[in-house]
């Protein structure tokens, strides 16, 4: 038969390992951004757990919706300004043509050569 542990004994235990669990009060909402979704879990319970230095966030509960996030690549000026140099086109042209090659430099100048 196992014994159960209360939650005041259990912080003593976690305590005594060198762990401590706090909540955070009044949570909003907690947002996950990947390179093409964003996750959102609105009022949850989150708890923070230090463990040798390190925070580990636990979050639970709460209303979860997940969308797709379309990223617009950020394409430096001066690679634009390089592409319409190395191939004669405008600055325009080179824009495009770097939009399609995903930022390639490489690509888009063959892109515009060929």
């Amino acid at each position: 038969m196992h014994r159960r542990v209360s939650p005041r004994e259990a912080k003593r235990m976690m305590q005594r390992m060198g762990m401590s669990m706090d909540a955070i009060e009044e949570v909003k909402e907690v947002i996950i951004k990947t390179t093409n979704k964003e996750i959102v879990i609105e009022e949850p319970e989150v708890a923070v757990l230090a463990v040798q230095g390190q925070k580990i966030y636990q979050v639970t509960g709460g209303k979860i919706t997940e969308k797709t996030v379309e990223r617009k690549l950020a394409i430096p000026e001066e690679d634009i300004r390089l592409v319409a140099d190395q191939t004669g086109k405008s600055i325009e042209e080179a824009r495009r043509a770097l939009e399609d090659s995903g930022g390639d430099l490489a690509k888009a100048i063959l892109l515009l050569q060929s």
